[in-house]
């Protein structure tokens, strides 16, 4: 396989002027001698004409002489180079590519949206110019299939599999390290080196949405329960060791029974509990 290689290129100052030499002079000379042998000077000056490049900061040229690669010019300046070389310029800056989010399956099979950030730039001009077809174009689709993959991996969350030890949603640098291992072996045929991956927008698809919210919101209550309820179990066990060590009252089994239906009513209910005074007796 063929690699980038550098081309020495000549001075376009130093070919303007010898343009200049063959062009004005001779023209000078036609004019006043109709000599046969200023033509000749005037066409080689016009045919070197085409030759002329101009490389900017962050671009480079690769150049073609009938279907073979001659090599590329990195060099920012001022250039002439072979007229019958085909010149394709391609540019060495960064670019952003902020995808639109895409639908995928989550491990377990969810459809989500998500969406990343890449930032990358041309490390090889050979690759990106002749070993595909569109090298920006192969970004976008590539870009997309690692996502995909990268996607059936990691579930969305640990709510359906608590095993998981990295979720697409907690993963952070984890998660965004393997996005950008694999978007750069895919990319690596094009000469693409990559700066930067990142997921940048991850939530459930629309049609599983509310249901999932439902679910986040029924296990959070559950959550906040079960601390309620584990709390008030220790407030009435607290208040029980307290009455029967102080000696306040004696309650039998009948009475602790009903105590403690009462106070776990109190404590445990999200709502006031409105209570009964009994001015009587218990019975």
């Amino acid at each position: 396989m063929k690699k980038e290689k550098n081309f020495t290129a000549f001075s376009g100052y130093l070919a303007l002027f010898i343009i200049f030499l063959l062009i004005v002079p001779p023209v000078i000379g036609i004019v006043f001698t109709k000599q046969f042998l200023f033509f000749i000077l005037v066409a080689a000056g016009l045919f070197m004409l085409p030759g002329f490049i101009v490389i900017n900061p962050n671009e480079s040229s690769v150049l073609v002489l009938f279907g073979a690669y001659k090599g590329t010019i990195r060099k920012n300046g001022f250039w002439w180079v072979n007229p019958f070389f085909v010149k394709k310029k391609i540019s060495l800056r960064a670019r952003n590519l902020d995808s639109e989010p895409i639908k995928v399956n989550d491990k377990i099979g969810n459809p989500i949206m998500i969406g990343v950030v890449l930032v990358w730039r041309v490390r090889e001009t050979y690759k990106a110019a002749f070993e595909v077809d569109d090298y920006v174009h192969f970004v976008d689709i590539q870009s997309e299939a690692a996502v995909r993959k990268l996607a059936g991996h990691y579930p969305y969350d640990n709510f359906e599999d608590e095993d998981a030890e990295i979720t697409l949603r907690s993963g952070g640098e984890d998660v965004n390290e393997k996005l950008e291992g694999e978007i750069s072996e895919r990319l690596e045929i094009a000469g693409i080196e990559v700066i930067e991956a990142r997921i940048n927008y991850i939530a459930y698809a629309q049609e599983i949405a509310g249901a999932m919210l439902k679910r986040q919101q029924a296990t959070a209550i559950v959550a906040a329960r079960t601390k309620i309820v584990e709390g008030a179990v220790g407030m009435v066990e607290m208040a029980l060791d307290a009455l029967s060590k102080k000696g306040i009252i004696d309650l039998d089994e009948e009475k602790k029974a009903t105590m403690v239906s009462n106070l776990m009513v109190v404590l445990t209910s999200d709502k006031d509990v409105a209570p009964v005074v009994n001015t009587g007796s218990l019975y």
